[in-house]
Parts: structure tokens; C-alpha cells; sequence
């Protein structure tokens, strides 16, 4: 029965919440049972205040034009009926709760859910009130809601008492009676499907659901009009990643971003680990209105995936000029590496051998290194690898042994910041077995789209029957990754394979190694300052200082070609040539070129990016082929005058395809006008004349339209947008034909479009249109051209990048008085004079207070280095200067030093400090004997080993026992060159056993003696004064204290303690002189030797 509708004082219109609410994940499941809850209806009466009221018949004409919307193609339809609106929403108690049969709306378990954040009506005395709610969603803007209250006058509403207002009663009228009907569902039952799509979800929704069942993983951001909005889970997590507000609607939660935004937020969600895809609408407006599904959905798909390997693309890369992404405050910049890992292993229950295959990529670059290693129980090998590369991102199989799953993980999460850790990736344990692996890496490679011209020409398609069984089972998984990606390419060339750890050209690291010797960051905070590579990095590019990390990561052990550097530094530093300081000034403020290139490689740049690195390349090459006379009569360096002699030639395509683009278009992104010559490109030529002849119609019809409206004067006017607008004025309306369509107006003149200009002007914008996606498509095919040289341009960038880090050690060998070292291959020595450490050195700066040391060690001679001395006296120090130094010569860096001459030294592996670790199990003492096995199983007689207390995780006696034996291992077996830290007396006497390879020193001090105390029993600590000189000789005492009292120990402590340590030297003394008196006694074998013993010990 319909209700009658009438007017009052109290009837607003519905006012907009500013809150709402934000429910999370209540899509799926069942309905849980609520309790009797509900709105209030004076609450209702009240959110109605503050609009202006309608009448009756204003409002439903305002309601009639809004009765029909579509969205992406889903029509909102309602029906009204002759007589009015009619409800059948009413306060009821809960066991008359029945939900209405409607398109539309919210299911069951949404609704149950809603009614959780209802609160109880308590009111007897007022009347009920029915709410009419109209959600409709447009495709270019966010949900309109409209809401009409209206009081409900008959008998039974107004005789009800003590009543709820429950969400359930939010429903949309029903298709008969004309309006709200009668007909209802109880909450157990499901809710009506849409009456189109028989589906209680909307077509978007639809659609959505579809692609994220294909891409489970994955945060999907999905392309509506001007916005790109995420839906479900998806939202909740952009909202709480981005800082936005996430909100219901229809049966998802919904969040959205502009799309002139989205790289910027799709940065911040992949730096926090996400895997992120963007939804792009594939059809546009005017294509769709002419074809024959133009009432249904826009189609959409997946067009780009990104994670923290793989930011390569147009949408994370919206560079307009140099200098936009980096001086942007809110953006998350680019990580200097970002390299993908895939781990695999393979264990042999024969030999009980474990053999792990790695293959690094990085997409951004197209570095790719591939390695085959055994490796034991700790993973120490492995983990080597990784603190090397220092991944962004790790592919492993989903069956990873758990040995190998918490080292990553360990490493994964040892950063302090969410961004910087590690993004480790399952797969499919089956990608990583030998014949699905091979039978992946087999087609790829078999395809003949996928070989270059590189391959064929050498024949080399076939490279991969040479690599090893454990790297063919991650090269199959990571093509699979990549092609997710379409980032596959950068695997086609196989001269592009490196070896990650090459033994034969450059020194061995070990994990340990680069953690205590500080290599790429300091073990205080993880920063890059107080580092080896913060020493040596003053380059300018950002691909020169990723191949610096590379030098300091892979010290040479060829001495040519560390003499090729150090020639080349040496020039820097003497030339008077004005040819490299111009050089120099090229390579300032250069756009990351590497980069640049391999997205116009992967056909993923824009045409932005495109001119910026395509004209840098050609102004390089012009300007370099200027300097080539000078080049070639003023330098000495071959290695320079060969890189600077090649570099104009290998530059040289990019001026072929810089002078086809239209400058102007390329830099706004205009497609359409990008070319400027069309000759290669008939489809645009034709496309565009195809345009001209629709103008052309156009223009042509004007002389029809003055006729017409006798005024031969008209012209086209636009106006926000609308073109070709026939204005006239509105007292000439009379002689405008029937026909014609108006499109807007005003107080004086009103615009019009003739049927022929409807016509016309719909022709033309899906001409337009298509135009856009024919310049995109050649667009694509121009990157693929020029990416035919990329493999040239790569080598010229790399030239370029060889050049700055030459700059960058030349610049600090002269800041820091730094000396060209003397590198022999074929000599077993360390021979420093006046080192210094070189980040203490910067660090202390222009004070100046740094205390050089010598350092001399021969492989033949006295090759082991027993250091003691007290706590704090800089013996840590030394050691690492000598590693620190020797790694800088073979990288062809100067040293800071006086002078110097390093032989060649295969691989440093140190063991120092104390740590337990609590994730594999390991406790202080275990930790160091791993190390030291690791040493004793890797080192050789080219090695330089350095050991900082070792055995002082355990008691004294097996203590010193275990770094005694140790040391006399390396000394008489490895025959390495070794600096042994300790402060175990009884380890000095090593020399006396080998007084040729063996020498004692000690870091000097003084010491001061404590004043006479009044009471002669009172013992006071010793104070000491550091010297910090390395002085032959073992050192008597440690002088613990004196480190006690720096660390403000009380003096009540420190008195006791100076007097237990004085109880317990003394009994110590006075056991080891019994030992030796009993040891004389032992040896006595007459009378007159034991009288005259016992005279000497009375």
C-alpha cells in the first residue's frame, strides 16, 4: 500500500556526512549475529538540517533528471509512480526486520555488519521517519549521494512506540507499484542480483575481481576517469601506506589517488614491499560511443607491474626535465642498485655436497651476473654474495631449505627502515627444477623474436648449454618473473653475462670481511659515511657511481691492468691539459644515462625521457669529437685516449633519431606532432589527412551556416572545449532550424551544432582518437629501432662512467695527500710507510691528529704480526688500515700513505669483534670458531688474514689454547700473511719459536703511577696515556682499568677491582714461578747441582 507523502517545516534535504566510518574486510564470510541495535530516528530528523527545502514538485523533477546514470556503461534506473514517492522503510523492532527486494543493494553480511556501528532509538513520542537514499557512481568522479526525507503520515507508522532505525531498511525501489514495494526479505537471505547483470556486485567490481584473481599478490590500481582507485583489502592497505581516506562503497572498500599522482604513490608502496599494478582503461570515449557495445563497461587491463627490482616504466618515471624527481620532496627516490636475486640449490645425497646457483639482474640497468658455488651448513658463501650485491629484491623456490630461509630473512630484516629491506618473493618450487627450467630458458631462446643481432652474428644463441645445472634452474624462473614484468629483454644478449665471484680476476671477499672492514656502510648506523666507498665516491653520475661500488667490491689481482688506473689517475692529477677539465665539466649534471637507456630498451620510457638521453648522447658526441685532436696530442694514458678516442663513434646513432623528433612535442608528450618528418610513418601521414579532410568539411560548411543565418561574418567559437559552436544571438532564435542541436547558452547568445557539424564533429574526435593509438603504436616501434643499438650506447655510458670514477680518485688522492702505490704480481709483501687509515683520516679532517704507522710484512720473512697493548690503544685500528690500504691499491686507487708497495693478494678475510647470533642458534664463542673455520678452509699463501682476539669467548685456558694452535697453523702451514690481535701473553712466545716469520708489537702508551695513597694498603688504578705507535714488542699488561675508568666505572669499584687484579697477578706470578722452579728441579741430575739450586731458591 503506497503512503501518502505531505510537507512539513521538519523536511530537509539529507546532509553529507564529513566522516564515515572505515570498516575493514567484512566482504567475505558469513553474517555474524548482532544484537537489537539501531539509529535513532530523531537522529535522522536531525542530519536533514541546513539545506534548502524543496517543494514537492521541484523535487521530484530534480529527482526525475537524475533518475537515469551510467557508469562504465551500469544504468542506475529509477521508477516513480504518477501519485508521488511511496516508502516502505519504517522504525520496526528487530523481529520485523526484513530486508527489500532492490537493485543494487548492500548484501547481507555488509548490512548485518553496518548494523554494528548503529546505536539504539529510545524515543516513543516521535514520528517515523522514511529515508530514500540514490548511490550512483559516474565513471570520471566519485559516488553521488542524494537523500530525501520525508515524513510518512498514516495510522500505522504513528501508532508505533519505541522503534529502531535499522540499516536494513536502506533499500532502492523495486519495479513494481512504481515505487518503493512491499515485497521483502528476511536478512538470512541473500540479496536481489542486479536486474542487467544478475550479480549483487557492479560491473566495476566485476571487472576488478576478475583481474585480481589473476594477480592475487598484487595492490591493484585501477584506472576510473581522472583517478585511479583501489578496492577491497588493497584499499585498506593503500590507506594506510599513503596516508588516504578509505571508504564504502556498494560492497568494497574503496580509496582513490589523482591520476597526475600515481607514480608518486606507487612509489611509496612498492619502497614498503608491495608488488603494485596499474589498471589502465583500454578504450576511449569516443571509439566506444560508435561501436556496438557502447552501453557497456570500459574494458581495462593489466598494463604495468612494479616491485622494488623492477621500477622501470612511464608511470614511476614522469621525468620532464633534469633534476624533477630528485628535488621533489614527497617522492621516493631511486635505490643506487636495484638488483634481483634468484637463489637455488641443489643438494647431492651422494657427496653430501651443497651447490647453490644464483643469476643477478637488474632490469633498471642491464647488469646481469650469474654464479655456481658450493657452500656450507652457515651459508657463509652465500651470504658473502648477498651483502656484496645487496639486493632489493630475492626470487627463491617455495620448498628453500630453512638454513638458507632464515640467513635471508635474517638479512631481509636488518634494516631499520621498511624501505631499505629486502622483498623476498616465493615461487612455484616446480620453476626451479632442472627440465622446466630448461624447457623455459630453451624457448625463450630458440624464439626468433627473442635473438638479437648480436647472437646470430656470433652464433652464440645457444650460450646457455655452457652455463651450470643450479644456474639454469634460476635463468628459467627469473625469464618467467621478468616477462610478468615485460622486462624479459634485458636477457637476450649473452655478452652481457658476467661472472658475480671470479676468483681468477679479483680478490675474495668474505661476508665478515665486509661487515668489519666497513666497505659500503659503517657498522654504527648502516650508513654509506664512515665507509671505504664514502671515501672514495666524488663522481658526478649516477652510473659512475654504481661502477665505483663495483671497483670497491672487486679489487683487481691483475697488475697491468691495476697500472692502467693508477696511469690514468696519475695524468688527472700532473696533466696541464685543458682537454680532461673539460671532460670533467661534461660529466656534471649528466641525467642517469644507464638507466635512460634500458627503458628506452624495455619500450617503457617517455617521450620525455626520451629527448632528455637522446640529446644528451648527441651533445656528447659532438662535443667529445671536438676534443679529439687535443685527446690525441696531449694525453699520455693509452687507457684514456682509448676510451675518449671511441666514445664519439659509439655515440654516434643517437643523432640519427634526435633530429626526427619535433623538440616541442617531445618535451609536453605530444604524440600526434612528435615526428616531423612522416615518410616512415604512413599510418600517422594518413590518419592525419584523413583529419585535414574532416576539418576541411567542417570549415567548408560554414558557408551553409551564413547563408542560413544570413550573416557572412559567422565564424566557429569555443568554448570550454566544445568546438565548432554556431553562436547566435538570442534575439535571432526565430531563423534557427528545428534540426539543430543546442549546446549551451547564455543571457545574450545561444550555441548550436547543425546535424551536419553533429555529425562531422563525432568523426572526427574517433579520428582523433585514433590517431592517439596509431602514434603510440609507432611510438613503440621507433623504441624498438634505436633499441637495436642499445648494446653500443652501453658501452659508450660505461666509458663515460670509467672516466668519472678515475675523476672521483683523483679528486681524492689530491684532497687527502694521498701516494701512488708500487703493485708487484709476483711478490708476497705489505710494505706501508706512514699509513693512515683513510675514514679516520677524513673524519678527523684538517685536525690533522691522525699517528701514522709503518707496516712491513713478507711473505719469506717475518709474515705474522702479533699485536698486544692496552684496551683502546688503536690495535683494531691498525689491522683495518692495512686491509683498507691494501684493497685501495688493487682497486688502482693512490693510499694514504708516504710510500707503499703491496703484492698482489688473492683475498682478505678478517675475524673481529663479538657477537652471538640468536637467529641460527649461535652463541659468541660459536660465531667466532665459524669464522675461523671459514678462514682455515679459504686462505692461502697470497691471503691476508687479520684476527682480533680470537678465543676470548670461553675460559682462559681454551682460550689462549685455540688462538694459539690457530695462529701456529697459518704461520707454519698457510704461510699467509697474517696480523694477529691478542691480549694472551703466552701467544707472544710464538716468536721464540719462529723468530724468522714472526715478530711481537705493541701499540705504546704511558704509563702514569697513582700518587702514594695515605693508607700504604690502598691500591689505585694505573692511568695510561695513548700514544697510538706501533713499537716492537710485547706488551706486559692490557690496563683493562684504565678503560673502566674512561667508561666512568664508580671508584669504589675500581679500587676493589685494582686490588682483585693485583691478588690474582700475584697468584699467578707465583704459580708460574713454582712451574719453573719445579721445572729446574726436574732437570738436576747431580749433588752439587741441587745444592747449589737450593741456594739460589731459598
Amino acid at each position: 500500500m503506497h503512503s501518502h507523502f505531505k510537507r512539513t517545516s521538519a523536511a530537509k534535504t539529507a546532509k553529507k556526512s564529513s566522516t564515515q566510518t572505515t570498516i575493514s574486510r567484512f566482504f567475505s564470510g558469513k553474517a555474524a549475529d548482532v544484537g537489537q541495535s539501531g539509529i535513532s530516528c530523531d537522529r535522522l530528523a536531525r542530519e536533514g538540517r541546513g539545506k534548502k527545502r524543496l517543494t514537492l514538485p521541484d523535487r521530484r523533477e530534480s529527482l526525475e533528471k537524475r533518475a537515469k546514470l551510467y557508469h562504465d556503461g551500469e544504468e542506475l534506473e529509477k521508477e516513480w509512480t504518477e501519485e508521488g514517492f511511496s516508502s516502505s522503510i519504517k522504525c520496526t523492532s528487530r523481529s520485523d526486520e526484513r530486508a527489500s527486494t532492490s537493485k543494487g543493494s548492500l548484501s547481507c553480511s555488509t548490512l548485518e555488519k553496518l548494523r554494528g556501528f548503529s546505536c539504539q532509538g529510545d524515543s516513543e513520542s516521535r514520528a517515523p521517519v522514511t529515508l530514500k537514499t540514490e548511490k550512483m557512481e559516474v565513471e570520471a568522479s566519485d559516488k553521488v549521494d542524494q537523500q530525501v526525507k520525508m515524513e510518512e503520515g498514516t495510522e500505522e507508522s504513528s501508532s508505533q512506540s519505541k522503534e529502531e532505525f535499522n540499516f536494513s531498511k536502506f533499500a532502492k525501489a523495486s519495479s513494481s507499484g512504481g515505487g518503493f514495494g512491499d515485497t521483502k526479505k528476511s536478512l538470512q537471505e541473500p540479496t536481489g542480483p542486479n536486474r542487467r547483470t544478475k550479480s549483487i556486485y557492479t560491473p566495476l567490481e566485476q571487472q576488478y575481481m576478475e583481474i585480481k584473481e589473476q594477480h592475487k599478490d598484487t595492490i591493484l590500481c585501477v584506472e576510473c576517469g581522472y583517478k585511479y582507485r583501489f578496492f577491497g583489502e588493497d584499499a585498506e592497505i593503500a590507506a594506510k601506506e599513503l596516508n588516504i581516506f578509505c571508504h564504502l562503497d556498494h560492497n568494497f572498500m574503496t580509496a582513490s589517488i589523482p591520476t597526475h599522482r600515481l607514480f608518486v604513490h606507487v612509489r611509496r608502496l612498492v619502497s614498503q614491499g608491495y608488488k603494485v599494478g596499474v589498471v589502465k582503461q583500454t578504450e576511449t570515449s569516443a571509439i566506444k560511443a560508435s561501436s556496438a557495445n557502447k552501453s557497456s563497461l570500459f574494458t581495462r587491463q593489466l598494463s604495468a607491474l612494479y616491485t622494488k627490482s623492477t621500477l622501470v616504466g612511464e608511470d614511476v618515471n614522469p621525468l620532464l626535465t633534469l633534476g624533477d624527481l630528485e628535488q621533489a620532496e614527497d617522492v621516493v627516490q631511486d635505490m643506487p642498485n636495484s638488483y634481483l636475486m634468484c637463489v637455488s640449490e641443489n643438494w647431492d645425497k651422494q657427496s653430501k655436497e651443497l651447490t647453490i646457483g644464483l643469476v643477478v639482474v637488474q632490469p633498471s640497468t642491464g647488469d646481469v651476473m650469474v654464479d655456481c658455488f658450493g657452500d656450507n651448513a652457515s651459508r657463509s658463501e652465500l651470504e658473502a654474495r648477498v651483502l656484496k650485491i645487496q639486493p632489493v629484491e630475492i626470487l627463491v623456490p617455495s620448498d628453500l631449505s630453512d638454513p638458507t630461509e632464515r640467513l635471508l630473512r635474517t638479512i631481509a630484516l636488518s634494516s631499520v627502515q621498511a624501505d631499505d629491506r629486502i622483498r623476498i618473493e616465493k615461487r612455484e618450487s616446480t620453476q626451479f627444477e632442472y627440465p622446466t627450467a630448461m624447457m623455459t630458458v630453451k624457448e625463450y631462446y630458440s624464439s626468433t623474436s627473442t635473438q638479437t643481432v648480436e647472437n646470430r652474428e656470433k652464433g652464440s644463441g645457444l650460450f646457455y648449454l655452457g652455463l651450470e645445472t643450479p644456474v639454469i634452474c634460476c635463468l628459467g624462473p627469473v625469464i618467467q618473473y621478468l616477462t610478468e614484468f615485460k622486462l624479459e629483454r634485458v636477457l637476450l644478449c649473452s655478452s652481457s653475462f658476467k661472472r658475480l665471484s671470479n676468483d681468477v680476476d679479483y680478490m675474495v671477499f668474505s661476508a665478515t670481511t665486509m661487515k668489519n672492514l666497513e666497505i659500503f656502510c659503517n657498522q654504527t648506523t648502516g650508513s654509506v659515511k664512515g665507509s671505504l666507498l664514502w671515501v672514495l665516491d666524488h663522481t658526478h653520475t649516477p652510473f659512475g657511481k654504481r661502477l665505483l661500488k663495483k671497483w670497491v667490491s672487486q679489487p683487481l689481482k691483475s697488475a697491468s691492468e691495476i697500472h692502467s688506473r693508477q696511469d690514468a689517475v696519475a695524468e688527472i692529477l700532473s696533466s696541464e691539459s685543458s682537454v680532461l677539465p673539460s671532460i670533467q665539466a661534461l660529466l656534471t649534471r649528466l641525467p642517469d644515462l644507464e638507466r635512460g637507456l634500458c627503458s628506452i630498451y624495455h619500450k617503457k620510457c617517455s617521450t620525455q625521457e626520451f629527448y632528455l638521453i637522446s640529446s644528451t648522447l648527441s651533445r656528447l658526441c659532438t662535443e667529445l669529437q671536438a676534443l679529439i685532436p687535443a685527446v690525441q696530442s696531449q694525453l699520455r694514458s693509452d687507457f684514456l685516449k682509448s676510451m675518449l678516442l671511441d666514445t664519439p663513434q659509439l655515440l654516434s646513432p643517437a643523432h640519427n633519431f634526435l633530429k626526427v623528433l619535433n623538440e616541442k612535442a617531445a618535451k609536453t608528450g605530444n604524440k600526434t606532432e612528435l615526428f616531423v618528418d612522416l615518410t616512415d610513418f604512413p599510418l600517422i601521414r594518413e590518419r592525419k589527412e584523413e583529419i585535414q579532410a574532416v576539418l576541411s568539411d567542417i570549415i567548408e560548411h560554414r558557408r551553409d551556416l551564413r547563408l542560413i543565418l544570413r550573416n557572412q561574418s559567422l565564424d566557429y567559437v569555443t568554448v570550454s572545449g566544445q568546438e565548432f559552436l554556431i553562436e547566435v544571438k538570442n534575439s535571432m532564435s526565430s531563423i534557427v532550424p528545428p534540426d539543430w542541436v543546442k549546446i549551451n547558452s547564455t543571457k545574450v547568445v545561444g550555441r548550436y551544432h547543425s546535424p551536419f557539424i553533429v555529425e562531422r564533429h563525432r568523426r572526427l574526435l574517433q579520428l582523433r582518437e585514433q590517431l592517439v593509438i596509431d602514434c603510440g603504436r609507432e611510438w613503440i616501434n621507433f623504441l624498438q629501432l634505436f633499441g637495436e643499438h642499445y648494446y653500443i650506447l652501453r658501452k659508450a655510458v660505461g666509458h663515460l662512467a670509467t672516466m668519472d670514477c678515475l675523476f672521483s680518485l683523483a679528486q681524492v688522492a689530491k684532497e687527502n695527500n694521498y701516494c701512488r702505490p708500487e703493485v708487484l704480481e709476483h711478490e708476497r709483501h705489505i710494505v706501508i710507510k706512514a699509513g693512515r687509515h683513510p675514514v679516520i683520516d677524513m673524519l678527523m679532517g684538517e685536525q690533522d691528529q691522525y699517528v701514522p704507522n709503518d707496516t712491513e710484512l713478507q711473505g719469506d720473512g717475518k709474515r705474522a704480526m702479533i699485536i698486544t697493548g692496552p684496551n683502546m690503544g688503536g690495535k683494531s685500528s691498525y689491522i683495518r688500515q692495512v686491509a683498507l690500504v691494501t684493497i685501495m691499491a688493487q682497486l688502482g686507487s693512490f693510499v694514504p700513505a708516504e710510500e707503499a708497495s703491496i703484492g698482489i693478494v688473492d683475498g682478505i678475510f678478517t675475524r673481529m669483534g663479538a657477537s652471538d647470533n640468536i637467529s641460527r642458534g649461535r652463541s659468541t664463542f660459536m660465531e667466532e670458531l665459524l669464522e675461523a673455520s671459514e678462514i682455515l678452509s679459504c686462505a692461502t699463501a697470497r691471503s691476508l688474514v687479520i684476527l682480533d682476539e680470537l678465543g676470548r669467548g670461553t675460559s682462559t685456558h681454551d682460550g689462549i689454547a685455540i688462538a694459539y694452535a690457530t695462529l701456529e697453523f697459518f704461520i707454519r702451514n698457510v704461510r699467509c700473511l697474517t696480523l694477529f690481535v691478542t691480549h694472551y701473553p703466552p701467544l707472544c712466545e710464538l716468536e721464540k719459536l719462529y723468530p724468522q716469520h714472526v715478530g711481537n708489537y705493541h701499540m705504546a702508551f704511558l704509563l702514569n703511577e697513582p700518587e702514594t695513597a695515605a693508607d700504604e694498603e690502598e691500591v689505585q688504578p694505573e692511568f695510561i696515556t695513548f700514544l697510538y705507535q706501533l713499537t716492537e714488542g710485547a706488551a706486559g699488561r692490557s690496563y683493562g682499568l684504565n678503560v673502566a675508568r674512561l667508561a666512568s666505572i664508580p671508584e669504589s669499584i675500581l679500587r676493589t677491582a685494582a686490588i682483585k687484579s693485583k691478588e690474582l697477578e700475584a697468584t699467578v706470578n707465583s704459580r708460574r714461578k713454582t712451574v719453573k722452579l719445579l721445572s729446574e728441579a726436574w732437570k738436576i741430575t747431580n749433588r752439587e747441582a741441587l745444592l747449589q739450586w737450593k741456594k739460589l731458591n731459598p
